[in-house]
């Protein structure tokens, strides 16, 4: 899907002409800067000069101690403290195994806006297949496939001796000679010439990653121009989803959902609304007709 933003929406926003800080210092200003601003006619400040590795890395050197979300509004708010504004948002990520099979990477990503002027927040996600692997190996032939695999160089390579927690760390690899200079002197350093490598995780490092953060800035950013049908406050959007579409065939509910709830966080204002997909779901659906 292509994001094409509302010029007029962008003038008439409550965050037109606004400062929103950004703290972010891998990269994804690239993607989120651009949609902010086009969609908003604000002014996003880009706040550099905190380390965010601080809050944790993907690399486990420093174990994230909040949740995924409260990591996000951490950010958020050491932003807008730093950049001295009212308006804040940011970013953070996770991977693990899909929620379906449990066996394919999987990357769900958070955007969080505060908005202290109007006393709320905003949480944008997207979510689908990422690129999170690893490989221990001491053959080199192996390690190629790996990263051919992996999709380096564009995908950066991180390489240590003998297993994922060995502080002996090689990052941003992002060139075959590097690459190669990095498994030999991992490989020297293991007791028994053994090299784990892993994909880069942080976002510049990350290209599938990237696409995945401009998704969840799309997501916000509609949530951000959904106003409130009693107060106009922004951020009126879906808090639950109610499952129970009848089934063609034998009229039983479904696990497909049929009706959506929004709701205001600022006046409590909530609608309930029919999904317009149509009115019967598919047996393939059903667990009575198709167990």
């Amino acid at each position: 899907m292509i994001f094409e933003p509302d010029h007029n929406l962008a003038s008439a926003s409550c965050y037109a002409n606004r400062c929103i800080s950004l703290l972010t210092q891998h990269g994804k200003e690239k993607v989120m800067v651009p949609l902010l601003e086009q969609a908003f006619a604000c002014q996003v400040v880009h706040v550099q000069g905190y380390d965010t590795d601080q809050l944790g890395t993907f690399t486990r050197e420093i174990p994230r101690i909040d949740n995924q979300i409260g990591t996000a509004r951490n950010k958020a708010r050491i932003g807008m403290r730093l950049a001295g504004v009212s308006l804040g948002i940011a970013s953070e990520g996770a991977f693990g195994p899909d929620p379906f099979m449990g066996i394919m990477p999987w990357n769900r990503e958070l955007i969080v806006l505060i908005d202290d002027e109007e006393q709320i927040e905003i949480v944008g996600e997207a979510q689908g297949p990422g690129n999170h692997r690893h490989l221990l190996t001491s053959d080199w032939s192996e390690a190629l496939r790996f990263a051919e695999t992996a999709g380096f160089p564009e995908q950066r390579l991180i390489i240590r001796p003998d297993n994922e927690y060995d502080t002996r760390i090689q990052k941003d690899i992002s060139e075959f000679h590097l690459y190669e200079k990095a498994f030999l002197t991992a490989a020297g350093h293991s007791r028994k010439g053994q090299v784990f490598i892993e994909t880069d995780g942080r976002a510049h490092a990350n290209p599938l990653r990237m696409k995945m953060i401009s998704k969840a800035a799309q997501d916000v950013i509609k949530k951000m121009q959904s106003r409130c049908p009693a107060c106009g406050v922004p951020g009126f959007s879906v808090v639950q989803r109610f499952p129970g579409l009848p089934c063609m065939d034998c009229g039983r509910p479904t696990r497909l959902i049929h009706a959506e709830l929004s709701l205001c966080q600022k006046c409590g204002e909530h609608k309930k609304q029919e999904l317009v997909y149509g009115e019967l779901a598919d047996p393939m659906y059903c667990d009575f007709c198709n167990p």
